[in-house]
């Protein structure tokens, strides 16, 4: 992809919007509903993206400037645990450190992206490596939100619930994907 940082950026800008429109909309119950037990509801899609946000990616750009290797995030070890937080607030967190995360960005360049460090799990890896995964992970963790927010009416739906094969979460499956 020409133009990671461009790309990537303009991914990271699109996610608070995002979530602002979720968070003033909907009501808390539905973004705190689960899809299935165990599962992540929107609530807690929206904190793992706040977590990563305060500990890991622009922890990990720094760490890449810096020279440094960096160990892997566990969102059970390294998250905050789930509590009863305000969406609206637990939203203002997250854009909040996305602003200073967007600016973090803003001073990269191109050749930013060769810099190489050792990640705990995954070996070397490169920054631009890494730029590409916290887009990717941005767009994932939403649209499970999103998928955790299509379950009461999937389940409503009666017999157009054939349609919804596919995004329908079963139980015991595994939406929590952390991204390491």
């Amino acid at each position: 992809m020409e133009h990671v940082l461009t790309s990537a950026q303009s991914v990271l800008e699109t996610t608070p919007p995002r979530w602002t429109r979720l968070i003033e909309t909907l009501p808390a119950a539905l973004l705190a509903r689960p899809p299935a037990v165990g599962e992540w509801s929107a609530v807690d899609c929206l904190r793992h993206l706040r977590d990563t946000e305060r500990f890991a990616f622009p922890t990990r750009v720094r760490a890449f400037l810096a020279g440094q290797d960096f160990p892997a995030f566990d969102p059970d070890r390294d998250g905050s645990p789930a509590t009863d937080e305000d969406p609206a607030a637990l939203l203002a967190d997250f854009a909040h450190l996305r602003a200073e995360s967007l600016d973090l960005l803003a001073r990269l360049t191109e050749r930013d992206l060769e810099r190489t460090a050792r990640h705990s799990e995954l070996g070397e890896v490169t920054l631009g490596q890494m730029i590409h995964e916290w887009a990717a992970h941005d767009l994932m963790h939403t649209v499970q939100a999103e998928r955790a927010l299509m379950q009461p009416f999937i389940a409503g739906c009666g017999p157009w619930r054939f349609y919804f094969a596919d995004h329908d979460v079963a139980p015991g499956s595994t939406s929590s994907v952390s991204g390491g």
